[in-house]
């Protein structure tokens, strides 16, 4: 890029530089939404310049597993017994009457105070199945046009449990009808299909089909006999899928002895399959069975980690039948993950990461991502100190930019008291 393309100068920045370390820095920002420089110092002549005053600037917060077809439905659609099954029923009723114009209106207040927490980017996993045939889709299609400006949403054609009523071959014409429609990525539940071998080939076998991205709900459970993550991470190699796939959830994983544990941990490594942990549904809806000693109900986060597994923590569900809460942080998520994982060492870098540069990679973003030239300027500032300070209390201000244009917050909220 050529500096006469330039729209916008930050002046005044501090950028990561290593664990509670930050450098001084300006950014220059295209008129396109690019960086096209990053460095101390910088003069533009004639271009827009602000100063901001040594707050932090962090690459925009990206939270790729939720659910925006299902968000604020707890009041109409209650679990009372708070399991993953009794949530399943309770969305799957109330979903038979559900219209895309609620979806929509519903998902835009959640998209909207995601936005305003920093997410540049979110992944949506969204139902795909009897009850909602495409309407789900059809409505996040809307979604993600109206916002194109303000965040980036990845579109999972989530093919639930009751996809075509278990029927691979039918839930496979639904999944091309999804593709078609303007779905991104290939999803689904296999554990709770009738036939979960033949429901996972299926999903796999029209990834690479259609060369899309798969994110698939895999063993939700603490039974210590699940073993479909491993089908997973076997599909992917042998069709060579390798940092198109991710496994959600994997439960089980933290249920099986070390050993096994081990060796599936080190396959998915080799194979190149990543995780996403999501603590939120895990600590709410698993170990309801247990009357003593309740487990956490997370995968093996930190033995994930230390083999090289790419892993990365979100949202999930936010106020519905799966998680009663939420507000749509991924920087309450990364710290959630740090208890509920018993992270330790660097524990808030890498839960950092698992919200920022992992999912960017695994969503298939991390040509684009960052900070760095040619990046999108997707950017959070706030007036913490560093990245470990973000992680550990948030920021009571917050400004986001979305390619070089604010999108949430001000400048202004970025100068010291008694600044102009």
């Amino acid at each position: 890029m050529s500096m006469d393309e330039a729209g916008l100068l930050l002046r005044h920045v501090r950028v990561p530089a290593g664990p509670r370390a930050t450098r001084p820095a300006d950014i220059l920002i295209s008129a396109q939404g690019r960086i096209l420089e990053i460095g101390p110092g910088l003069r533009v002549p004639g271009v827009e310049t602000v100063d901001l005053a040594g707050c932090l600037a962090v690459p925009g917060l990206v939270d790729m597993h939720q659910h925006l077809d299902k968000s604020s439905t707890l009041a109409q659609a209650p679990n009372p017994d708070g399991t993953l099954l009794g949530a399943i029923g309770a969305f799957r009723t109330y979903a038979e009457r559900l219209q895309a114009d609620d979806i929509i209106e519903r998902a835009q207040v959640t998209l909207d105070r995601c936005v305003a927490m920093g997410a540049g980017a979110i992944r949506a996993h969204t139902n795909v199945d009897y009850e909602m045939g495409l309407r789900g889709v059809d409505a996040l299609v809307r979604l993600r046009e109206a916002n194109r400006h303000r965040v980036d949403v990845q579109i999972v054609a989530f093919m639930t449990s009751s996809a075509a009523r278990g029927d691979p071959d039918r839930a496979r014409v639904s999944l091309e009808e999804a593709l078609a429609a303007g779905a991104d990525c290939i999803g689904g539940t296999p554990n709770l299909a009738p036939d979960p071998q033949r429901y996972l080939d299926m999903l796999l076998d029209t990834a690479e089909k259609h060369g899309r991205l798969v994110d698939v709900h895999i063993d939700e459970t603490l039974d210590p006999e699940a073993r479909w993550f491993d089908y997973l991470v076997e599909g992917a190699r042998r069709r060579s899928l390798g940092g198109r796939v991710v496994a959600s959830h994997v439960c089980a994983l933290s249920a099986r002895p070390d050993d096994e544990a081990r060796r599936a941990i080190e396959a998915a490594a080799e194979a190149g399959v990543g995780v996403c942990t999501l603590p939120a549904a895990n600590l709410f809806l698993q170990g309801r069975g247990s009357g003593h000693r309740v487990p956490r109900g997370l995968t093996r986060v930190t033995e994930l980690l230390d083999a090289g597994v790419t892993v990365a923590t979100a949202s999930d569900n936010i106020q519905d039948a799966f998680v009663p809460v939420g507000a749509g942080d991924p920087l309450e998520i990364a710290r959630w993950t740090i208890l509920a994982a018993h992270l330790l060492e660097d524990a808030a870098g890498r839960a950092f990461d698992m919200v920022t540069a992992a999912p960017a990679r695994l969503m298939g973003l991390d040509g684009q991502y960052g900070l760095r030239c040619g990046a999108a300027a997707n950017l959070l500032l706030t007036r913490c100190e560093h990245v470990e300070d973000l992680v550990a209390g948030g920021a009571l201000a917050r400004t986001v930019l979305h390619q070089g244009r604010v999108v949430a917050g001000s400048f202004d909220a970025m100068r010291p008291a008694g600044r102009a």
